[in-house]
């Protein structure tokens, strides 16, 4: 079981690296279909992933990644389009949504509709700044946060967990986690980031900016984490699906990037760096 995480772990960085490194539209074009599916996995959570509505869903997450591509900061040469335009496909794909449920009633009930919606926030909005990250300047370098936030910590925390880890965190969606493993987690992230910071940029201003960019990640990386647990226990699954050898499905190996994305990016942009 480890050989096959680690194999499969070895050849999610190697992908990782190249369409990070290629940017553009090999970028985008992958986490569009990385979004596709780990709609699916959430939506078939609910027994949606087959339905109208569902597809509905599918077509109004790759719209919504084609709008942001193209607002400001995008990567299209004339960008017209404004978050306004963002907020009405968001508007009028819940009215589309609702138009099926009254329709069909009561074939679909209420939870289902609401995932389906959610999903869309959830899964695709928040890994659209993945690309959106490549985006801006130093962009090739700065994604890489994204990554040490969330696996580096998660490495960092599985290893400090099984050498000292003696304290249960205080929660029934983590019995295996410790506080110590955490508290590894959050300073393991950081410390990369400071090497990281070191061996790529010159300016010493960029040490405690990214140090602490990758603590913060490191902190919402075991939110994301905890999330994605809370919704497969709601429904009774042990992986979102089988996709990636020894790690499960898409959301099971991307549920801390899903909010690690968006606080990296606003971070650096608050940061001005």
């Amino acid at each position: 079981m480890f050989r096959t995480r680690l194999l499969s772990g070895i050849v999610l960085m190697i992908i990782a690296i190249t369409f990070i490194v290629a940017g553009g539209y090999p970028l985008f074009g992958l986490i569009t279909v990385i979004s596709v599916i780990g709609l699916y996995e959430l939506y078939r959570a609910v027994g949606m992933e087959k339905t109208v509505p569902g597809i509905i869903g599918y077509l109004s997450g790759v719209g919504l990644d084609v709008l942001i591509l193209n607002t400001d900061g995008g990567l299209q040469p004339f960008r017209r389009v404004t978050y306004e335009h963002v907020l009405a496909w968001l508007i009028c794909t819940l009215i589309l949504l609702m138009v099926c449920y009254v329709i069909c009633y009561p074939k679909y009930d209420s939870e289902q509709m609401t995932m389906l919606f959610f999903g869309i926030f959830y899964v695709t909005l928040m890994m659209s700044f993945v690309f959106r990250l490549r985006f801006v300047e130093n962009g090739v370098l700065y994604v890489w946060l994204i990554f040490i936030g969330a696996w580096g910590s998660d490495t960092c925390a599985y290893c400090v967990g099984k050498l000292i880890g003696k304290h249960k965190m205080p929660s029934a969606l983590s019995p295996n986690k410790t506080i110590e493993g955490c508290a590894g987690g959050v300073i393991g992230a950081a410390l990369i980031g400071l090497i990281f910071a070191l061996v790529l940029f010159d300016s010493k201003e960029y040490l405690w900016k990214l140090a602490l960019i990758c603590g913060i990640s490191a902190v919402i990386s075991q939110i994301g984490d905890l999330t994605a647990s809370a919704i497969k226990r709601n429904h009774d699954i042990k992986d979102y699906g089988k996709l990636i050898p020894g790690h499960g499905g898409i959301l099971d190996r991307f549920d801390s990037i899903i909010f690690i994305a968006p606080i990296v990016y606003y971070l650096v942009v608050f940061f001005h760096i």
